[in-house]
C-alpha cells in the first residue's frame, strides 16, 4: 500500500513512538523509510549571548545540528536492527512548509507524526498538523 514512508524526529518521546511505528509499517510494506527533523531557528532569547561570545549563536546551532544526526543515527540503528533501512534529513525553514517540501521531493506516500499530548503545545501541534493535512501530497499518521 505504501512505498515511501517519511516520519519526523524530534527529541520527544512521542516522536520515539512515531518512529517504532513507522518501522513496522515499512517492514510490513516492503516500504523505504526516511527520518525527517526540523532544524529551526534559535529562539530569540539567544541574540543576547552575542554580547557574551559573538559566536555563540553559531556555537548553538552546531550543537543543535548534531543533536539532530544523532537522532537520526539512532532511528537508523533502530530501523536496521528490524531489517529496515532508513535515510535520515535534517531541514530548514518555516515548519510546514519545509516540512512539505521535503515530502514532495521525497515522493512520500506516509508521513507519520507524533502526536505531542504537553498542553503548552497542543494548540501549535494541532495548527501545524492541519496546515500538514491540508497540503501534503499523502496520507498523515499520527501516533500517541
Amino acid at each position: 500500500m505504501f512505498s515511501k514512508i517519511v516520519v519526523a524526529l524530534n527529541e520527544f518521546p512521542e516522536s520515539q513512538r512515531a518512529l517504532h511505528t513507522a518501522v513496522d509499517l515499512a517492514r510490513f510494506w516492503n516500504a523505504e523509510l526516511a527520518t525527517v527533523s526540523l532544524l529551526g531557528d534559535l529562539p530569540a532569547y539567544t541574540s543576547f549571548s552575542v554580547v557574551m561570545d559573538p559566536g555563540a549563536p553559531a556555537a548553538m546551532m552546531e550543537e543543535r545540528r548534531h543533536r539532530h544526526e544523532q537522532l537520526h543515527e539512532k532511528a537508523a540503528n533502530l530501523a536496521r536492527e528490524r531489517g529496515v533501512r532508513a535515510q535520515g534529513s535534517i531541514v530548514s525553514g518555516k515548519e510546514v512548509h519545509a516540512i512539505l517540501r521535503f515530502l514532495k521531493e521525497q515522493k512520500a506516500d506516509l508521513l507519520v507524526v507524533g502526536l505531542h499530548q504537553h498542553d503548552f503545545y497542543i494548540s501549535r501541534l494541532w495548527n501545524s498538523v492541519y496546515d500538514l493535512a491540508q497540503d501534503a501530497t499523502c496520507s498523515i499518521l499520527g501516533v500517541h
